[in-house]
C-alpha cells in the first residue's frame, strides 16, 4: 500500500514543454511521457501523455480511489463506460468518476492523449509498477501478465474486471 506523505510547503511551479517529462514504456501498451507526478503536486494529480497505435485497448477496469480525465490530442478512441460506447476524437475529453467501469480502444492509426488521475498517488503507483524507462519512441506491446500482477499489487489504483469488451478496431 502506498503511504507517501506530501508536503505542500515544498511545491514549486512546474513547466514542461513538448517532449519533456519522464518517458516510460507501459506494459498495457503505449508510450507514456509523464508530465506531472503526484510527488510534485502534493498528491493532487498524476498527468501523462500517452501515444498508442490502432487496436491498443485496455481491459475493463475501475479506479477505486481516483477520478480519470482523458483529453484526446490526436486520433480517435472508442470509450466504453458502464456498457455505453462513445467515440472521443481529437479535441474531445472524457471524465470517468472513481469506481465506474470503463475501457477504451484506439480506432485511428495512432492516438495521442493526455490522461490525468486525481488524487495522483494511487494511480501513479500502478503505472510506475507497470512501466519501465523507455529506450526509444516506439509504443510498447501489451504484457497482460505484468499488467494483472501490478494491478493486484495496487488495488487502490486499479481493479481489472475482465478482458477488453472490444473486437479489433478494424472490425468497427
Amino acid at each position: 500500500m502506498n503511504s507517501e506523505v506530501f508536503d505542500m510547503t515544498s511545491l514549486v511551479p512546474i513547466v514542461r514543454n513538448a517532449g519533456e517529462g519522464d518517458k516510460r514504456s507501459f506494459a498495457g501498451g503505449g508510450l507514456h511521457l509523464w508530465k506531472l507526478l503526484a510527488e510534485e503536486t502534493d498528491g493532487a494529480l498524476f498527468l501523462f501523455e500517452d501515444t498508442m497505435v490502432r487496436d491498443k485497448m485496455t481491459p475493463l477496469h475501475v479506479h477505486p480511489e481516483a477520478h480519470e480525465l482523458t483529453y484526446v490530442i490526436d486520433g480517435e478512441i472508442e470509450l466504453e463506460v458502464d456498457g455505453v460506447r462513445q467515440r472521443v476524437r481529437g479535441g474531445g475529453v472524457s471524465f470517468v468518476p472513481k469506481g465506474v467501469a470503463h475501457a477504451f480502444i484506439v480506432v485511428s492509426a495512432e492516438a495521442r492523449l493526455i490522461a490525468m488521475q486525481t488524487p495522483g498517488a494511487v494511480g501513479q503507483s500502478f503505472y510506475r509498477g507497470a512501466s519501465d524507462p523507455a529506450t526509444d519512441d516506439n509504443a510498447d506491446t501489451l504484457d497482460l501478465v505484468r499488467l494483472q500482477a501490478t494491478a493486484a499489487d495496487n488495488p487502490r489504483g486499479i481493479t481489472i474486471l475482465g478482458p477488453a469488451p472490444f473486437a479489433s478496431a478494424s472490425t468497427h
